[in-house]
């Protein structure tokens, strides 16, 4: 075996080792936060609202600190010029293409209160439901009680992160978005933040396992979209939601980069 083939199967391994590792360290993070911290969180403050806010405090400081982690034993890279602009957001609904399993990590990484609608399923897994019940995150097990919960979360300043696909993108495909961004954008009168994801080369799709990283370290950003569109204030609800999604969905495939 040649030299230059034998070190990139080494760095295939050892990325493969690497990106295992981290995710073991999210899963055991998870945990600690759930039997440590959260419930002494519980105990300092009777606030509800109070506890659930320094349960997002400290959630986004872990998220950071696993986005560091991948960076700094070679996983992938991490490019957020917009960093010191997202910190300074309140009370904002952030939209985002969803092309890799990490996105929400990073988004809370670098966003201050942030909120975000979850799956009803992840409330039964037993690294990340305890996270969920501290924070308050949103469960999208009913859609009237999630768009009551969304629109109070904004009031409240927090910065609510939703996908308009409602899943991952599939490489190489125009995305789909659902109506669910729209609706809260209109109904709740949110103001809108839309974020360009891009991974490249693509790694942590619904296609891939996490074991199947790509063949070289991948390079992940995200940046704030410019021109985005709003939704109109003073419209027929139901016509303006469908306008909107339209709007964002022509946005979405036009504006947001694609993926290898």
């Amino acid at each position: 075996m040649e030299v230059h083939t034998m070190l990139a199967f080494l760095s295939y391994f050892y990325r493969v080792l690497a990106t295992g590792f981290c995710f073991a360290v999210f899963g055991i993070g998870g945990l600690l936060l759930s039997s440590t911290l959260f419930p002494l969180l519980s105990w300092l403050y009777k606030d509800p609202h109070k506890k659930q806010q320094e349960a997002k405090k400290w959630v986004s400081r872990t998220f950071r600190f696993f986005v560091n982690l991948m960076q700094w034993i070679g996983v992938g890279n991490f490019h957020v010029p917009d960093a010191k602009i997202l910190a300074k957001q309140q009370g904002k609904l952030v939209m985002a293409n969803h092309p890799s399993l990490i996105d929400v990590v990073i988004l809370i990484a670098y966003l201050p209160r942030a909120d975000c609608v979850v799956k009803a399923s992840l409330l039964r897994n037993p690294f990340i439901s305890g996270v969920i019940k501290a924070t308050g995150y949103i469960s999208n097990d009913d859609p009237e009680s999630v768009l009551v919960a969304c629109n109070a979360s904004l009031a409240a300043g927090n910065n609510l992160i939703i996908f308009p696909e409602g899943t991952r993108t599939t490489p190489g495909k125009s995305p789909k978005l659902q109506r669910g961004a729209a609706n809260i954008a209109v109904r709740c009168g949110a103001t809108p933040l839309i974020l360009g994801i891009n991974v490249s080369p693509s790694t942590l799709t619904k296609e891939n396992r996490w074991y199947q990283v790509p063949k070289k370290k991948f390079t992940f950003s995200v940046e704030i979209k410019d021109n985005a569109p709003l939704p109109k204030e003073g419209e027929i609800i139901t016509k303006e939601t469908r306008r909107y999604t339209r709007s964002l969905q022509a946005f979405f495939s036009e504006d947001i980069q694609h993926y290898e």
